[in-house]
Parts: C-alpha cells; structure tokens; sequence
C-alpha cells in the first residue's frame, strides 16, 4: 500500500485560507484514498490538537522549527543541493499544501500552487516573504513531480511568472464544505447571532486583516453610502477574520472615516459559525485586489448571501454570473453595487436562490478524487520494489 504524506502545517497554524484547504482536502483524501496508507506532517510544535477528529490519530511527523527557522532550513538545503530524504523516510508521496516543498529525492512531490500575491503585489508582504518566495518559488515549481494550481488564473500565473511546465499542472479547484448551506430556519441564524454579539442587520465580510483584502475600498464605499443619507437604515458592515500583516493602516482608515461606530470587528470565528454568519447577511462583499481562488464568496453563495466580489483574478471564474462583480479600485462602483443590492427585494432574492446552485458545482469530494488521480499517475511511475 503506497504512503502518502500531507502537509498539514498551514492547518495546526491556523492559516485561514491555506488551512482551509489543507484541512478539507486531508479529511476528503483520508475518506475516499482507501487504497493509500496516509501520514501527516507540520512544522513547529507539537500542536495537533488543531487538527479536525477525522485526521486524529494519523502517523504525525513533526519538524519541531518555527516557520522562519523551516523555510531557512529548506532554503539551505536547496543551496546546498542536499536533499531530506533522511526526515521522510518511508514515505512514496508528499503532498506539499502550503508554499514550501521540502528537496526530497526518494518520495514522489505533489506542490500546490495558490497564487502570485508576493510577485504581483509586493507592497503587500513582508520584506522577508517576499525575498523568500521570489527565490524559493521558481524552485519549488521546477521540483515538483506534479503541480495542482486551484484555479485557471493561477494556473496562468505560475507559467508566466516562473516558467513552470504546463504539462505538469493540473487545475483542481477547491470545494465547499457541506455545512455551508442556506439555513434550516431564520431562528437557528438569529440564535447564532445574539450568541455572538453581532447587530439584527448586518453586512459582511471575511477575510484575513491584510492590503490585499482592500478594505479600505470598502470603508469608503460604506461611508459614501452612510453619506448619501442611509444613516440609520444602513446595517453596521461586520468585519470577521484575525489580524494579518500590515494591517495597520486598514484599522486606521475607519478612525479617519468616523466608522468607529458603524464597523464591527469581531475577529476570528470557529469554523462551526461560519455558515449561519454567512447566512444571516444582508450582503456580503469581498474587493479583493487577488485571490487564487477565493473561498469566502464561494462558501457566502452557499449559504444564500447575496454577494459582491472584485472582478480580477480567480474570482469571476469561481462565481460565475451568481454574483455582482466590481472594480476592486473603484470605491465609487462598489458603493453603487452596494446601494444597488439594499435597494432592491428582488434583486437581493435571485442572488440568494442563485449562489447555492453555483456553489454546488463545488465540493471536496470531487477535489478529492481529482487529486488521488494525480497521486495515482505519479505512483504509477515508479519501479515496483525488488526491481
């Protein structure tokens, strides 16, 4: 039985969307790879108490160095042209989930590819990432056995930007997990709500606190709509998600605008809440300058939001015509997009009867399988032992 080792680092460390899909991915894997022996590993401390019940109790092996000491212990090996073989010994496969593929010689690598952030908006990651991943990515890339990119948009980055073989990529979108579905009944949302402490009437949006999310576009659309003379009848805009890098300047933006009062920050939220905060909306927004793919306005769809999202990378690709799409540089289109969507009963109802039926296009299972296909076509390559 082949043995095939996960990355579930971005998982034990909580990173919102790459744990996202490192997490729903191994659980969809470890479900439907019955004919595969499945191991997991992560950097840094032993934290697997992270991990979902379904990965408890898999083989966990651990490297127990922070994230910088990791990426320049990798970075020295591919200097040096070592490989570390040696650390994953036994294992045929490993499936590197986040940005960051070991130089293994002995198992087959499988990377995936999520996005271009550092390359086309370097203003937006730290000084170290960006050296980092601009050294490191094209490396990555050349070495892997098989590439997956989770979209078409990514696909199209990493040969672009890196050269990156195209006959060695494979496009396997992500999915949405099951519990993000419209609700039973408005009194399960409302329940979830008040144990929350979030408003009757609310927007939405979610997301890491970081450039990239452009919040600052959408406080200012939301202030030119409490301007135009919503006032009261304007629902505070909930801000869910922790605070990433550079987020300084996003949080000082709402002192400038006077939105103290009408911003709602109530920051990370256990996955199991999601869905009814998605569900209980009024609008949910996302002008993301640049997503891989773009998780949140997928799961809100799901939930029955009505959404409106950029009109740049992944995301049109992703949301098809369920959702409103917009400039994300254009402050003054999303403030019409958003003045548009309260103002209209109608409007509102087809997104919401609309968004679930594009979200069912998506799922982990078929994620899932689309990957073991690929493991598959890798393991088939290799000598059967004692040849």
């Amino acid at each position: 039985m082949a043995r095939i080792c996960l990355d579930v680092s971005p998982v034990v460390h909580r990173k919102a969307g790459l744990g996202s899909y490192a997490r729903e991915l191994a659980v969809s894997l470890t479900k439907a790879g019955s004919g595969y022996s499945f191991s997991l590993f992560h950097y840094g401390e032993n934290l697997e108490a992270a991990l979902p019940e379904a990965l408890a109790g898999l083989p966990t092996l651990v490297t127990p160095l922070e994230a910088r000491r990791w990426r320049l212990t990798v970075a020295t090996h591919y200097a040096g042209r070592r490989d570390m073989d040696r650390s994953f010994a036994g294992i045929d496969l490993f499936h590197a989930t986040e940005h960051l593929l070991p130089p293994l010689t002995g198992p087959k690598t499988v990377f995936t590819f999520h996005d271009a952030i550092y390359a086309l908006f370097p203003g937006y990651h730290l000084p170290m990432n960006r050296l980092f991943l601009g050294w490191m990515m094209p490396r990555f890339l050349r070495r892997a056995d098989a590439i997956i990119v989770v979209s078409e948009c990514s696909r199209r980055d990493a040969v672009r930007l890196h050269g990156a073989d195209p006959a060695r990529i494979q496009v396997i979108y992500e999915g949405v997990d099951r519990r993000f579905r419209p609700p039973e009944s408005r009194q399960v949302v409302d329940g979830a709500r008040a144990r929350l402490g979030l408003p009757d009437r609310y927007l939405l949006t979610v997301g890491t606190i970081e450039p990239r999310k452009n919040l600052i576009t959408l406080f200012e659309a939301y202030a030119a709509l409490l301007a135009d003379g919503s006032g009261d009848a304007l629902p505070p805009l909930v801000v869910v998600g922790k605070r990433g890098w550079l987020y300084e300047k996003t949080l000082r933006r709402v002192s400038e605008l006077g939105l103290e009062k009408s911003v709602v920050f109530p920051g990370y939220l256990a996955d199991a809440d999601l869905p009814l905060v998605y569900a209980g909306t009024e609008m949910f927004v996302f002008p993301s300058f640049y997503e891989g793919f773009g998780l949140p306005p997928l799961e809100a769809l799901a939930c029955g939001a009505p959404v409106i999202c950029s009109n740049t990378s992944s995301m049109p690709e992703v949301v098809g015509d369920a959702a409103i799409l917009v400039d994300p540089g254009d402050a003054a289109a999303l403030r019409r997009a958003m003045a548009a969507v309260l103002g209209d009963e109608d409007l509102r109802r087809k997104l919401r009867e609309a968004g679930p039926r594009r979200a069912a296009a998506f799922t982990w299972e078929e994620t899932a399988r689309r990957t073991l296909a690929v493991y598959d076509g890798l393991l088939a390559q290799r000598e059967p032992e004692g040849s």
